[in-house]
């Protein structure tokens, strides 16, 4: 595909609304939990298009012409200097300048060559180490951006992909099939346990465990085009917090050694090597009243090889 015809793909689309509900009640909370941090956040949250800014090539459908037109484009390197971890095969590119690169369709029998996601989210990734050999679990999976940027690092023993929403599953698989090859994806397993209980299940199982708990998903719901269903969602979101400390507590009762929550939070240990990575940056916003920074903000501390406060 040519320059021309992605800057084309992206012509002529609606764009998004804001709910004034949510968006009303977002102001309220989120200016007493945040302060002037609100500010940086509520500008990402309103401007769809710095959301999936970022671009996962594909190292199982490789493009030359892939990287130029990126090139051409103002795209660039997402960390263009030395992290403790950063395989030479794991590669993202962001620009400077707000924009939306089309996304491929699934065709089955064919690789994508990339994946749109916002480059905060390859920071929990990048953390858990995977090394080959390693056996991994993705405990909240869909919809795989996580799943695919793991196997872009490294070749795990085993990988088990878990997901327990139905449509959410399907699409899991879908996803992984548009990227992964076979053989590798037949080492790949898929299920539909309940997280909550998936430790009881298979205890120390795995060297690595991700858990991208369940999120508030603000981002989603602040274009939300049915108001019930938005203020139905505000009131489910406060039980959100519970659900999340009842997902990592079975995650680290999977992995094998010692678990730390991503950002330096402690959150249980068994050992002394093992790293439970967690995510919950989808929205922007961490566990409760914990603000996670904005996408770009992140970036850019980790790119400098710094760690960044949470």
């Amino acid at each position: 595909m040519t320059s021309s015809q992605l800057g084309n793909k992206t012509k002529g689309k609606p764009q998004k609304q804001i709910c004034q509900v949510v968006l009303d009640h977002f102001e309220k909370q989120y200016t007493t939990e945040l302060g002037h941090t609100w500010t940086s956040v509520r500008d990402v949250l309103t401007y769809p298009l710095c959301w999936q800014y970022a671009i996962l090539l594909n190292k199982f459908s490789q493009s030359s012409e892939l990287e130029n037109t990126l090139g051409v484009k103002g795209y660039h390197p997402a960390f263009q200097r030395p992290l403790p971890y950063l395989p030479a095969l794991l590669k993202c590119y962001i620009r400077r300048t707000p924009g939306r690169f089309p996304a491929q369709k699934h065709q089955p029998g064919k690789l994508k060559e990339y994946y749109l996601l916002n480059a905060s989210s390859l920071l929990p990734v990048l953390a858990l180490e995977v090394k080959d050999g390693e056996d991994v679990l993705d405990l909240c999976a869909a919809p795989g951006g996580k799943s695919i940027a793991i196997l872009q690092c490294a070749y795990p023993g085993q990988f088990h992909c878990n997901e327990y929403d139905d449509l959410r599953s399907r699409w899991l698989k879908q996803t992984i099939e548009s990227f992964i090859p076979y053989p590798l994806i037949n080492l790949i397993t898929f299920s539909k346990l309940d997280g909550r209980q998936i430790g009881n299940l298979k205890p120390e199982l795995y060297d690595k465990v991700l858990v991208d708990a369940p999120c508030s998903n603000d981002r989603s719901w602040l274009f939300s085009s049915n108001i019930q269903q938005a203020t139905l969602r505000l009131m489910q979101r406060k039980e959100l917090p519970s659900l999340q400390f009842q997902l990592l507590s079975p995650g680290a009762e999977t992995a094998d050694y010692a678990a730390t929550l991503y950002g330096g939070l402690p959150v249980c240990t068994h050992g002394s090597k093992m790293r439970l990575t967690v995510s919950l940056e989808s929205s922007g916003l961490l566990l409760k009243h914990c603000i996670l920074a904005d996408h770009w903000s992140i970036l850019r501390a980790l790119s400098q090889g710094q760690k960044t406060a949470m």
